[in-house]
């Protein structure tokens, strides 16, 4: 089984989290009025994310400084990258987003995605390095939920 390093992880995080902003704010293009506010703010949401798992990547970069796997070619690094990209937030959401999807369609979408970045992290809490707590973990899976809440809940207030 390869080990992931902290940075890895966090970084991961913060590049789905990226993704995830980018997803917003396409889907703010065609959106109009309170719809666009939302979608701006939950792409908001997610900046303040990566600021706090930059800031939780720098706690843990003294202790952290590689992975307890030696991976010369950064392949697991890659590996992880290529997970976020292509699972979890695509890198390129316009792709996905043809802008003529209702408010309520693009909130679906959404939940289905924090979902799958739920998923992510709970498969990579095995594989986390010894010196990264999994508390650390589970605040990004905490994070994700919320997420996941804060859009169903917008999902019920857009109703048909």
């Amino acid at each position: 089984m390869i080990t992931f390093s902290a940075n890895e992880i966090f970084e991961i995080a913060e590049q789905i989290e990226r993704n995830g902003a980018k997803f917003y704010r396409k889907a703010a293009e065609s959106a109009e009025g309170d719809n666009r506010d939302l979608l701006l703010r939950l792409a908001e949401m997610e900046d303040n994310h990566i600021k706090a798992f930059e800031a939780m990547r720098d706690e843990y970069a003294r202790a952290d400084k590689k992975s307890d796997v030696v991976d010369a070619d950064d392949e697991a690094t890659l590996y992880l990258r290529a997970a976020a990209d292509g699972k979890v937030f695509a890198s390129d959401p316009s792709k996905d987003l043809s802008g003529s999807e209702s408010i309520k369609e693009i909130l679906t979408i959404a939940v289905a995605l924090e979902k799958d970045a739920v998923i992510f992290y709970q498969n990579m809490r095995g594989a986390a390095s010894k010196v990264i707590r999994v508390e650390s973990l589970d605040a990004i899976i905490k994070e994700e939920i919320g997420h996941i809440l804060d859009l169903i809940g917008q999902l019920k207030d857009v109703g048909n």
